[in-house]
């Protein structure tokens, strides 16, 4: 295992955060009004209330942020990091396709793509840093509760 040298790899913890931050940022400017709209949906009765959605994405983001950064840590730029990064993008981009959009259907699609993504990288970060692969389960089961939150709501919809 090759570890960044020490002023190297503090460096680049905030690159990953950013990185989250400008995630989170697509999905608020996509879907201004979500926490409206999400109650104006039909939802199932195991719905979670629209105030969870804010601190639970706000912890995962900070663990997907460390995660990307440990497997950064351990081996550099490798070709996890390219699936970590498709990762983030679809993860961006599910906001604007259920809110912004509508499309409930494609949002679906693009959240079992995401939540197969998230599996991939964690397979391939548990190879170059176990921590970095485990704190990306609780993002794949908030992600799987999400996936299994919009069929319903599609299917209500």
């Amino acid at each position: 295992m090759v570890i960044a040298q020490q002023p190297k790899r503090w460096a680049g913890l905030p690159v990953f955060a950013v990185a989250l931050v400008l995630v989170a940022v697509v999905g608020s400017l996509a879907a201004v009004d979500a926490g409206g709209e999400y109650l104006s949906l039909e939802r199932p009765a195991w719905a979670p209330p629209q105030w969870l959605f804010g601190p639970a994405w706000t912890v995962l983001y900070v663990m997907i942020a460390l995660s990307g950064w440990l497997a950064w840590s351990a081996r550099g730029l490798t070709p996890a990091l390219g699936v970590y990064a498709v990762q983030l993008v679809l993860n961006a981009a599910w906001t604007p396709l259920f809110f912004g959009a509508g499309q409930y259907g494609l949002a679906f699609a693009e959240i079992v793509v995401l939540w197969l993504a998230i599996v991939l990288t964690i397979v391939l970060f548990r190879r170059i840093s176990r921590p970095a692969a485990w704190l990306l389960v609780p993002y794949l089961l908030w992600v799987t509760y999400a996936a299994s939150l919009n069929l319903a709501i599609w299917q209500l919809n």
